[in-house]
């Protein structure tokens, strides 16, 4: 009897998440709930919002899947996963009480200075005018912060007081972010470098995944508007060997022995997104699932059967043997709508995406596209993952760029300098 394994979300995330259990030796049967146009060739797309909790427990009580994995963090912080053990359902990813690291920015700052992970300053507000009175007295570059989930659109760097007041008055006063602005964060601004490091993570034991660098500004050089994400690639040469001892002490290990020691016990990916300085890593930021787009370029590096290992962090029998990675590097250009993130236009046809999927190590995964007929057509900001392995970076970047240029839509929009960083430390 073949294993039944359901996905929940529609993004390029979610897409390579099927993409690598497809492969698996079991050869599981696919769920995606809402999915996406590139899941559906994976599996069965099934009409279930990510964010219907009720519709998706009652699905997978009849259905009875294997294992349920969870793609987005809004379903894990609403407590999905509480939903789903109380029914006596597998599922991958944490309970509600954990996943605050990422639905409450001050409870993730109160974990990491309790438990001595390194990380900012803040200060925590909800009133406006002692918010404004902080940001004086800490003086710029600054970083105000939406303390809820804002779907990774509520930090602003603020380069001057005038910014930082518009910042705080947008979520405290405007109320642009709902109740996810409702207090603020404050946050002593971190020179150095970013990478994200994925963990998995059993309750107790952890397996660091490779290190990969996302890219959040919406343009070149890192200009224009923080976005979901831009691109990324693994792996990121500014996480070098001596670092990762640290992060694996000092950062991945203290937190969850923090959570242990109020009774919480952490299952699933800890996303640990981190700046590295002449002082060492400390955290910018905690998620509890697997990064967008860094999954993209992670995820295609594993060597090693997934199914096995995301049942092992539900069973608490996760061990380091358990992955393996390919020596290829990974680059993800994430291609996206005219606009984006600020307001764009759908149901423009896409084209050229069977060309850029013949190309050799290359996949396209699907994040904001829908069907209109026979034609595949723009449906969100971000749109595709165009994800290519190579022979080292350089040879990543370029097998990625080539299958971009050969996909078109009005307007469409990407950057040009993914992992540029990375190649010019490489080239040093």
């Amino acid at each position: 009897m073949s294993t039944k394994i359901l996905v929940v979300g529609s993004g390029g995330r979610e897409h390579v998440l099927g993409w690598k259990l497809a492969r698996d030796a079991c050869a599981p049967d696919l769920y995606f709930a809402p999915g996406n146009t590139g899941t559906a060739s994976l599996g069965t797309n099934i009409e279930l919002s990510a964010d219907d909790l009720d519709g998706l427990a009652a699905w997978a009580s009849r259905e009875k899947p294997d294992l349920t994995v969870i793609g987005p963090e809004a379903p894990l912080c609403a407590g999905i996963a509480d939903r789903f053990e109380e029914r006596g359902l597998r599922i991958f990813g944490p309970c509600a009480a954990a996943a605050r690291l990422e639905g409450s920015k001050a409870f993730a700052k109160e974990i990491m200075e309790s438990g001595g992970v390194p990380t900012a300053r803040a200060a925590r507000f909800t009133d406006l005018s002692d918010a404004k009175d902080y940001v004086r007295s800490e003086g710029v570059p600054i970083v105000i912060k939406a303390d809820g989930l804002a779907a990774g659109k509520g930090v602003t760097v603020c380069d001057s007081v005038e910014q930082a007041d518009a910042a705080l008055d947008a979520a405290l006063t405007e109320k642009v972010f709902g109740e996810a602005g409702a207090s603020v964060l404050v946050e002593e601004f971190m020179e150095g470098e970013e990478a994200s490091i994925l963990a998995l993570v059993d309750g107790t034991n952890f397996v660091l995944l490779a290190s990969s660098q996302d890219h959040k500004r919406a343009l070149d050089g890192d200009a224009g508007p923080n976005t979901g994400g831009m691109g990324a690639y693994s792996p990121a040469p500014v996480v070098t060997d001596e670092l990762w001892p640290i992060i694996r002490n000092d950062i991945v290990l203290n937190t969850i022995a923090e959570l242990s020691r109020r009774g919480i016990a952490f299952r699933g990916v800890l996303y640990a997104g981190l700046m590295i300085s002449d002082s060492g890593p400390r955290v910018v930021e905690f998620n509890v699932r697997f990064g967008d787009p860094e999954a993209q370029c992670v995820i295609p590096r594993m060597k090693s059967d997934l199914v096995p290992v995301l049942n092992a962090c539900v069973d608490g029998t996760l061990h380091s043997n358990m992955v393996e990675w390919s020596e290829e590097s990974c680059v993800c250009v994430v291609m996206a709508s005219g606009g984006y993130p600020g307001s764009y236009r759908n149901g423009d046809p896409v084209r050229g995406l069977s060309e850029a999927d013949r190309l050799d190590g290359v996949t396209v995964f699907h994040a904001g596209t829908a069907k209109a007929g026979k034609d595949i057509v723009t449906a969100g900001g971000r749109v595709l993952g165009v994800t290519a392995l190579g022979s080292g970076l350089d040879a990543a970047v370029r097998r990625a760029y080539e299958a971009a240029g050969q996909i078109t839509w009005s307007d469409v929009q990407y950057r040009k300098d993914i992992a540029g960083k990375a190649r010019v430390r490489l080239h040093d």
